[in-house]
């Protein structure tokens, strides 16, 4: 199938009540473990890839790549940027062949941040490129992505914000954090400001970044076999079919996939210390990942 863009995809979940999952990706093996997990529960998929992706990859590469399992596949795959922080970003990921980006200007005043936003959405649209922004804060840090503070996301500011920009889609700031360390507590979800947020602009999918469950069999693994990980703690898995069964229709997930791949590749090295052919210790990554992508995928539909 050929890439798709996003809008019908989550106008369909918002429909339907369920949320698609983003998976974040740098390289060729978490994208093949993605896409098998996607096509063995035929379901509709997002890859995301961020400025660091971009970076690490290249946006061309990561492009052709999707593209080139995506148009062998029958699932519906969107390939999206996560949290662009510039136009010329969101430009560049959108000229190499992305059917979705996001233009994260939630570090900026409101007002630049609208202004920058309508001018992204102005040139995805031209493109037929879907567009989701970011209002609010949310806390952690991940890739290039870091904020100390967190700002919940206003109901009224959310209607204001999506009138004047014409995003498709709103990433809010409900109490989930970026990273493996989400708090020091359990995190708490604000449902009520999801709530809001729907019956404020009640056709605009909403996203949840910062989602990932960060299982702590996983992390026990990666520490049994030479890794030292201090301080995890993530979304709890009801909480994310709690999320799932509302107005949010994306929820991103990175670290998950980054500890199964870990997970799966320690092992490997560890029980097989005469393994030296990447094919076979990075395969084991891949099948972990798959592993963990296709719970996630039952844990939010």
């Amino acid at each position: 199938m050929p890439l798709v863009n996003t809008k019908i995809m989550l106008e369909k979940a918002l429909k339907s009540k369920y949320a698609v999952p983003a998976f974040n990706i740098n390289n060729m093996e978490t994208l093949k473990a993605v896409v098998k997990a996607s096509e063995e529960l035929k379901r509709d998929t997002i890859i995301s890839a961020s400025e660091g992706a971009l970076e690490y990859a290249g946006a061309d590469m990561l492009y052709s790549m999707v593209k080139c399992l995506a148009d062998k596949s029958k699932i519906n795959f969107a390939l999206h940027l996560d949290h662009g922080k510039s136009f010329e970003v969101c430009k560049k990921a959108i000229d190499a062949g992305f059917t979705s980006v996001m233009f994260d200007g939630s570090s900026l005043p409101y007002d630049e941040n609208v202004k920058e936003t309508k001018k992204v959405v102005k040139y995805a649209h031209s493109k037929g490129v879907t567009v989701e922004a970011e209002l609010g804060k949310i806390l952690g840090v991940e890739d290039m992505v870091s904020s100390e503070t967190e700002h919940f996301t206003d109901p009224l500011e959310a209607l204001d914000f999506v009138t004047k920009t014409g995003v498709d889609s709103l990433a809010i700031s409900i109490g989930t954090a970026h990273g493996i360390n989400k708090g020091t507590k359990k995190p708490e979800i604000r449902f009520d400001i999801i709530d809001n947020v729907h019956k404020a602009i009640p056709s605009i999918p909403l996203v949840a970044h910062g989602s990932s469950s960060v299982p702590a069999e996983l992390v026990k693994i990666i520490n049994s076999n030479g890794g030292d990980i201090k301080k995890s703690q993530g979304i709890p898995e009801e909480t994310i079919s709690k999320m799932a069964k509302s107005a949010i229709c994306k929820i991103n997930i990175d670290t998950d996939l980054r500890l199964a791949f870990t997970a799966g590749v320690r092992t490997t090295l560890s029980s097989k210390p005469d393994v030296f052919d990447p094919r076979k210790y990075l395969g084991q990554g891949m099948t972990e990942i798959t592993a963990q992508a296709k719970h996630i995928f039952n844990l939010v539909k």
